[in-house]
């Protein structure tokens, strides 16, 4: 799945020297770290889909990385005409930039999210640890890997959720949460920047008791290797990730690519493409897909009940000097 530098180079600015007909059929999407092979089946049927409706035949490129550092090199230049992103934040960073139109979020349902996940448990062989909730994430024998949240939004979504569970199990005290979430930073023995690095260290470096990232990734990464005994714990309660998606209007407008960038999107509403993302462990929005699908029961904190939503979690938490700062200390 890597990409050679003149790959990257092409989908980090050489668009703009393509012809008008390359322009018109090929789109970059900029995703999440963790979403390579979503996407690897993900465009294909995207590709079948629009030549059955347009008669036109798309070419769909990639960029992964964490999208916070997605949000940057748009701004910087990189041409994407769609973002799949897994945290609203570094969209409404590319639209304060004036790289996607105001009332992004009401451009789709579901408030731009056509699916969503949440913070699980990958384990060893045997769950040696008996690592079965947060709350067993404190103890001094068990090391945790899961990546910066101050690069990474999958991580930033693994922070707040054992903060969540912190604030419940301690009535609501925040310096008991504060504690908890500090415990948990230092059981950490190295911070990636990305999910997929993380997953690395867990995996090929096998380091740590615990891989803590969306559900999704651990049931890929126990598909993936199923031949060394990894195991799914989804904890009794997570908070809700949802996955928010729009059109880089600045560079779709100006390649004459918004009508595909558009359809883009959409398809990933539809029954096809949600079937997709149901096989990939993303958690689907349309009902009647989900219902189609076995998918352990748990129960979803939101970032909206918990902190306010994202504008006040961002304030509080992750700004400079924000309770991250002040429990990440010395990492």
């Amino acid at each position: 799945m890597k990409r050679s530098f003149l790959a990257l180079a092409v989908a980090a600015g050489l668009f703009g020297g393509a012809t008008a007909a390359q322009a018109q059929t090929t789109i970059l999407n900029a995703s999440f770290d963790v979403g390579r092979e979503l996407f690897v089946d993900i465009n294909p049927a995207f590709q079948s889909y629009w030549k059955g409706k347009s008669g036109q035949d798309v070419t769909v490129e990639q960029s992964h990385a964490g999208t916070s550092k997605q949000a940057r090199s748009i701004l910087e230049g990189l041409q994407a005409d769609v973002v799949t992103f897994n945290q609203a934040t570094d969209i409404t960073a590319l639209e304060k930039g004036g790289a996607v139109k105001a009332g992004w979020q009401s451009a789709f349902p579901n408030g731009a999210s056509p699916y969503y996940s949440f913070p699980a448990f990958l384990v060893r062989q045997g769950n040696p640890k008996g690592i079965k909730d947060w709350g067993d994430l404190a103890r001094d024998d068990v090391q945790i890997v899961f990546p910066n949240p101050k690069t990474s939004g999958n991580a930033r979504y693994t922070y707040l959720a054992a903060y969540a569970w912190a604030l419940k199990a301690n009535g609501g005290d925040q310096e008991k949460a504060k504690d908890f979430v500090k415990t948990v930073l230092s059981h950490v023995p190295v911070f990636d920047t990305g999910g997929r690095g993380a997953t690395t260290t867990f995996v090929e470096r096998e380091t740590g008791d615990v891989l803590i990232t969306f559900e999704a990734e651990t049931r890929g990464i126990q598909k993936e290797y199923g031949d060394r005994g990894f195991e799914v714990v989804v904890p009794p309660s997570s908070l809700k990730a949802d996955f928010p998606v729009a059109v880089v209007d600045k560079v779709a407008d100006a390649r004459g690519t918004a009508e595909i960038a558009k359809g883009y999107l959409d398809f990933l509403y539809q029954p096809a493409a949600q079937d997709i993302l149901a096989e990939h462990f993303y958690r689907p929005t349309l009902a009647e897909v989900a219902a189609k699908h076995q998918f352990p029961a748990v129960t979803l904190a939101t970032i909206d009940e918990v902190f306010g939503g994202w504008d006040k979690a961002n304030a509080e938490h992750f700004a400079s000097g924000g309770i991250l700062d002040t429990v990440f200390v010395n990492q």
